[in-house]
Parts: structure tokens; sequence; C-alpha cells
């Protein structure tokens, strides 16, 4: 389920060296082999092609589902060959304007003519946690709108309908051709900043420019952006979760995981005339299934040297410091069951994340898994070599990018703690208050990259969002931060004297959460509209905390920046184009929370030399309900029991490449209509952030039937069924 592109505030948020090739890493590669036929060639820019070797047994891709195709270059022909049917232009025209993106992480469908959008609980729980108060567990109770008049708008939520894509490479390598690597990426940091400005023509546009292939590659994504986004339905928690945490990443599975929300323009439901339609059938045995989402992030081109920085630094810390914020939040929520309502989504994103790492990391030291990653670089390495033409413009990449990772190692627990984590809520605001202060009054191209202009509409939102804040947990977050950050760089660390000086970290937090005045949307306001002078002369606690450690945050943010980033973005674009001459024209680009198509069949797969079915039935449900948590299924359920159609398929796993992001995904037919919503993969999936293995790698989606007899026999959801049907 538990398949969201970021978590909480809460999750660990190291931006490792390695994490720079999100974006432009090719799939694992088989033993060479001749190229694939009938493969739709993907425009790879003329630098690429200007350095590949006139002749030589190209590598490509393995004869299996693999891959997170853009639409523009879906292999429909490849598709045809392993499943029989391949989609048109006017079939992929329609179901990439049907698809959307939320903001944060997720993906949903549009499914009416009126902006209704179909989604994961697990997508809008943060949303649906913000409407809920005390004696109001909209988390525990679900939430149905009757009426129009009943849909609530969610604080701050966004979602994005991709209207365009413009391929603007050679416009990113002229304005940093011939940088060093010190400047390199401040350069392409100003002309992306450029080229979005002159796209996002108004608020209610977005633009990225959006780095493929590794570099290889630069597209502008351009959005219709939707900010006024309201609540239709959500069901409780204990049914959109249910077998919790034991069940998360695993099958068989019982999960109602779904949500609606709908779009709103003009404070009138949006007109979506592009929409899906649901079968009521589901999925067939051996035809072809499509997910049409947004994954966020694969790294299946790092080089060897980020992925052992993953495998033994990066995951290990994520998964202790994860750790010790699940045990602080469980003891949070037994004080009272309003300290366990309000900490229960950040808990519930903690226990996924951990459980997500832990399944990466299982990955990285199986030693089949990895040597396998070993022998596909030195294959390529031998492949750049043996054509003299391109070792000289590859020249020693692999080995710059190494040397930053072991440069990396130096600094990245100060730039972790002081620049990437996510602490609070109180603390983001005055983070980004105080950095708006200094950066907006630049020009556009040398503002830090979350500060211009394109950007801005989505920062307000946040800025000025009413979400409820709470003290007791602001409290606990910011002192589990501050002894962290003194345990891990040590007392006499000067960002760490400047922080505390003579204070406890639990002394400070609670002054801090006393004193401020940041929960006041009035306060925040002013403080953005006053800018920099505004900001010096602010007395708010966090206001004064964040300036005193903003310009060691700063330091290494620019260290890492020019030193390292710079480094391995750079040679990153060499290694790509290594492998645009090896692979050809067969490769996809690693997920950049773009949009992508993957395509798959339903098919189980062998568990401890066991079979495991790809299908569950409503039936099994009731059969697990234990009446405890995690397996206790709502009043709703067991009230229905008699009315639902025990064999009626409720969840099943597929083929299809996914990866986090994916949530709430639709999965379609050939016809296309939806015959199921994705929420999960099983836990080798995990391992697809850094290769695709086709025996055993499975999303978890929900039957289409299920989502249609639920809505009707469980809910009463008449209203929805008939704006979808």
């Amino acid at each position: 389920m538990r398949i969201l592109a970021s978590s909480s505030a809460w999750v660990f948020a190291f931006v490792s060296v390695a994490a720079v090739a999100c974006g432009g890493n090719e799939a694992s590669a088989p033993p060479p082999q001749a190229p694939a036929p009938n493969t739709a060639p993907p425009d790879m820019g003329s630098k690429p092609a200007a350095v590949a070797p006139a002749s030589g047994p190209a590598l490509r891709l393995a004869d299996n589902d693999e891959g997170m195709w853009t639409f523009d270059r879906f292999p429909a022909e490849r598709v045809k060959k392993l499943h029989g049917w391949g989609p048109s232009k006017e079939w992929l025209d329609q179901v990439s304007q049907r698809a959307v993106k939320l903001a944060f992480g997720c993906s949903g469908s549009i499914v009416s003519p009126n902006g209704l959008v179909m989604t994961n609980h697990h997508c809008v729980s943060e949303c649906v946690s913000q409407l809920s108060k005390k004696g109001r567990d909209y988390i525990a109770q679900g939430y149905y709108a009757k009426s129009e008049a009943e849909e609530l708008k969610c604080p701050d939520f966004e979602i994005d309908q991709l209207s365009g894509v413009t391929d603007v490479t050679s416009r990113v390598e002229e304005a940093t051709k011939g940088a060093p690597e010190s400047e390199f990426h401040a350069k392409q940091r100003a002309v992306k900043a450029v080229i979005e400005k002159e796209c996002a023509t108004s608020d209610a546009v977005r633009c990225d420019v959006v780095t493929l292939y590794n570099g290889g590659q630069y597209h502008l994504y351009k959005y219709h952006r939707f900010q006024d986004v309201r609540l239709v339905f959500a069901p409780e928690f204990a049914a959109a979760f249910f077998g919790g945490d034991p069940d998360n990443f695993n099958f068989p599975r019982y999960d109602f995981d779904i949500s609606y929300v709908r779009l709103y323009e003009g404070n009138k439901p949006a007109k979506t005339e592009q929409h899906f339609r649901y079968s009521a059938a589901g999925p067939k045995e051996g035809e072809p299934i499509f997910v049409a989402g947004h994954p966020y992030k694969t790294e299946r081109l790092l080089t060897v040297a980020q992925l052992e920085y993953v495998r033994d630094v990066e995951i290990p810390e994520k998964l202790m410091r994860l750790s010790e914020l699940r045990g602080a939040l469980i003891e949070f929520g037994k004080r009272n069951a309003e300290s366990k309502r309000i900490a229960s989504t950040e808990l519930f994103d903690i226990e996924n994340a951990i459980k997500a790492y832990t399944g990466r990391y299982q990955s990285l030291v199986d030693k089949e898994f990895f040597a396998r990653k070993v022998n596909e670089e030195k294959r390529l390495r031998a492949y750049a070599a043996a054509h003299p033409d391109l070792e000289k413009t590859v020249g020693d990449a692999w080995n710059a990018i190494a040397r930053a990772q072991e440069q990396y190692r130096d600094i990245h627990l100060a730039h972790g703690i002081l620049e990437n984590a996510h602490v609070s809520s109180l603390f983001k605001l005055a983070r980004a208050l105080v950095r708006a202060g200094d950066e907006i009054p630049k020009p556009n191209d040398q503002r830090l990259s979350e500060f211009n202009d394109a950007k801005l509409p989505a920062l307000k939102e946040e800025l000025f969002s009413p979400a409820p804040i709470y003290d007791d947990l602001e409290a606990l977050e910011l002192e589990s931060y501050l002894t962290w950050m003194r345990a891990a760089l040590g007392t006499d660390e000067p960002a760490v004297q400047r922080a505390l000086a003579k204070e406890t970290p639990a002394g400070l937090a609670a002054a801090l959460v006393r004193g401020t005045k940041l929960k006041d949307i009035k306060v925040r306001k002013a403080l953005f509209e006053g800018g920099k002078a505004a900001i010096e002369k602010s007395t708010d606690p966090l206001i004064q905390l964040l300036r005193r450690i903003d310009g060691d945050a700063r330091a290494v943010r620019k260290t890492y920046e020019d030193t390292i980033f710079g480094v391995v973005r750079k040679n990153g674009e060499l290694v790509a184009k290594a492998h645009f001459a090896a692979y050809g024209q067969t490769t996809y680009p690693d997920a950049t929370a773009t949009l992508r198509l993957s395509f798959g069949e339903l098919k189980g797969w062998e568990e401890r030399g066991k079979p495991v079915p790809p299908m569950t039935m409503i039936g099994g449900a009731f059969e697990r309900h234990t009446g405890k948590e995690p397996y206790a299924l709502p009043k709703r359920w067991l009230d229905a029991k008699s009315k639902l159609t025990a064999t009626t398929p409720f969840n099943f796993v597929s083929t299809n490449d996914i990866i986090g992001g994916n949530s709430g995904s639709p999965m379609v037919n050939k016809e296309g209509e939806i015959v199921g919503l994705i929420f999960d993969g099983n836990i080798h999936s995990l391992g697809g952030a850094f290769g695709y293995n086709a025996a055993n790698n499975r999303c978890v989606s929900l039957h289409s039937a299920a989502i249609l007899e639920a809505l009707d026999k469980v809910y009463g959801a008449s209203r929805i069924l008939a704006e979808i049907k």
C-alpha cells in the first residue's frame, strides 16, 4: 500500500550523491545481444548519436514486462510481440490526458466529466487527517459527501494534469557547455529557472524542467494546476489498510485502499471531458494491462560506487533514524486518544518507510543481485573502452563519480541534518519564510531552485495553508531533531552551539513551540510580504533559530552542490552517453515523478517453493477478520457481509513495473477501461528501485469489481456510482 513517493515530514531525507542520478537511469541490462526488433526509437538528441559507434554488439532489454516508459516513446510493437496487442497513438493520447499527478508524490485518474479523481486512501490521508478534529475523526470513521455542498476543501493539496512536453535538451546543454564541475549545477539551475518562468504564464500553469537519462535529455513538462481540491469519499482506515504493517508489501491482501477527490475551478467542479470508465469484469488472464502513473524515482543506472554508498551509508542511517522516530511516536500515541489520532498519519508513514527501505536494503545485500550490477557496469565500461571515440567522450566519468561519493561521506551528516532533514510543520514554515526573505529579491535565475518564480504558487499554498498544527506533536518533533543534531554532529559543532546555546533539546523545543506565533496564517503572511526586513526584525523564536543556523545550512549545501552534485551530474551525463551508444534506442529513462506507462499481465509468483495465486476474493477478508487490529474490519463491512458476493475479486497482482509514486495509478485494459487501482507492490518490488526481476516483482491492485460492489453495498455511495457509471 504504501508505495508513496515520499512519506511524511518525518522521513529522514538525506539527499545522497547516488540520488543525483535520479531521472537519468536506464534499466539493468542482460548480456549483449542484437538490438530488439520493432522498438520505437526515442529521440536521444544529437550528442549521444554523435558518439555512437558505427558497429558492434548493442545491448538491449530482456523480453519481459520491464520498463516505466514515456508515452511518446512507448514500445507498442514490443508489447504486441509479448502480449498480442499494442496500443495505438490515439489510445495513448487518451490515457495520458486522463491520468493526473498528485503534487506530493502520488498518482490519480479522472473518472467523470465533472472533475472526479480516483486515487488511494493513503494518498489523501493527510487531507483527511487535517479535516479531522477532536470528536470528528475521519481517518477512523471515513467520509462520504452526499452532496456537492458537503465536499470538503483539502487545506493544501494540488493535482496537476499534463498538457504538453517539450524537448529543451539543446538549450540546457548550451548553457552548461564548457562549465567546470564547480559551476555546472549553478548554470544548469539558472537556465532551468528561466525556461520554467517562460512557460508558467499564470498560477494555473505549472512547469518543470525534468532530467531524463541521467542528463542525456532535458524535457519541459507543462501542467494544468488545480489547487482547489475537495474530499468526496474516503473509507475507514481499517478498511483501507486492513492487515496493517504485517500485510504491508505482502500478498494475499484485502485492502479497500481508495478515495475520491474533486477538482474545482472558479469554485465550481472542473469540466473534464477526458475521463476513464470502469470495467465491471476487471482484468482477464492472458490479456495486457497497463499502469498510467507518476513513478517517483528509480536508480537503475547508478554506478557501483553509488550503489555501495546507498547500501553502506544511506539506508542504514535512514533505518536507524526512522526506528527512533517510530518509537517516539508510539509512546506519544499512548498518552491519550487524541494523541493517538494526531500521530497516526505520521506513524503510518514511518512504518511504511521502514519496510520500504528494508526491502531496498535486502536487494542491495543480495550477492547475486549486486554481482549482476557490478557485471553490468564492467560490460558497459568495456564497451566504451573498445570504441575510441566513445572512450574519449566518456573519459574518467565512473572514477570521478566514485571520488565524489567518497567526498560526500565526509559531509553527508551535516548536509542531511542541517539542510535536508524534514523536522516539523513549524520548522518547515520558519525555514521557508527566512529563505524567502533572502531569495525572492534576487533575480529569478540566481535563486535557490525551490524559490524560483515557477515554484512560488506551490510555496505560497504551503505557507498559507489552514492545516492544523498540534503543539504537543511539534514539541516532540523539534526535541527529537535537536537531540539527533547534537548526538550526530557533536556538542562542539558550531551549528549545534548556535542552535542550542545553553539550552537542552527538550527545553528549547518547548520554548520554541510556546513562544512562536507562526501557527497564525496572518503572521506568516505579514512576514512573507514584509520580506527580509520583516524577518530581520522578527522576535519569533523559531524565526530566530532558523536565522542562527541558516548560514551553516547554506554553506554545506553550497559545498555539496559545487564539489559533489555538479561532479556527479556532469559525469552522469557522460555515463548516459555510453548507455545511449551501447543500448541503442531500446532503453527507457529512470522514473522522475513524470507520467509513465508500464505494461504487464495478471500473474502470481512462487514464494519459498509455493505458488502465490494472483487474486483474492471479498469473502477472504471476512475469513481474515479477527476483530482485533490490524485484522478488524469496520462495522460497515461486517453489517454488509450478507449483501456482498463472497467470490467477487478483491485484490490482485500483476507483472507491471512500478515504484513509489505509482500509488493511486489506474490499471487499464486495452479498451482503456479501469480494471484496477494500484496501491502497493510485493516485498520483491522494493528492489525495483535498482532493477526489475520478472520472476517475482509484482504490483498489487484493488479490483474494479470490488470498487463498484463496495461503493454500492457497503457505503451506499449512490452519488459516486451514478457519476462514474
